[in-house]
């Protein structure tokens, strides 16, 4: 039995949800996400609650039960409060700005990197050593700010690179004279 599906999804105020087609759909204040609902689960929106329910015993429905369950938690917290990722960029002359809808980086290379920002993604660099990524959808903000990261992970000598805030560096002892 799935201690995760178990737990039903709490609909907060101001958040609309719609179930058709096999589809969940959600709109908010941070905008509107939708998800396809698998074919081995049921979900229904009673009293302000979205219930999710296998429809059979076997392994994949199960399976698909807490999964639909923390797919749809996410959506509904996506569009009323929204996901944000810190990263915080370290090393001498390594900084990030936002200009208009791109983000620029300067990080040791001969040429600065530059990411264009999706629509959906807000950007925000209050310091040149730190960025923070907002979004409805946390799957995009993830990946994003994985994606950023990966430019220059973090080395293991001096530390140097893009991490995520409070991330912690295994770090190396160097040559020895």
């Amino acid at each position: 039995m799935s201690r995760v599906g178990k737990n039903p999804v709490v609909v907060p105020q101001g958040v609309d949800c719609n179930i058709a087609n096999n589809i969940l759909q959600a709109k908010g204040k941070n905008g509107q996400l939708s998800m396809p609902i698998s074919q081995e689960v049921t979900i229904e929106l009673k009293d302000g609650h979205l219930y999710v329910q296998p429809r059979s015993k076997t392994k994949s429905a199960v399976t698909m039960w807490g999964t639909t369950q923390s797919l749809a938690q996410n959506l509904i917290t996506g569009v009323s409060e929204g996901f944000t990722k810190r990263l915080e960029v370290n090393g001498v002359g390594y900084r990030a700005q936002v200009q208009g809808s791109t983000l620029v980086m300067n990080l040791g290379f001969s040429h600065d990197v530059v990411v264009d920002i999706p629509s959906d993604i807000k950007i925000v660099c209050e310091k040149p050593t730190s960025i923070e990524i907002s979004g409805a959808d946390r799957q995009k903000v993830g990946e994003f700010a994985a994606n950023i990261r990966s430019y220059r992970p973090p080395e293991p000598y001096k530390g140097k690179g893009v991490k995520y805030e409070g991330e912690y560096i295994l770090r190396k002892e160097g040559k020895k004279k």
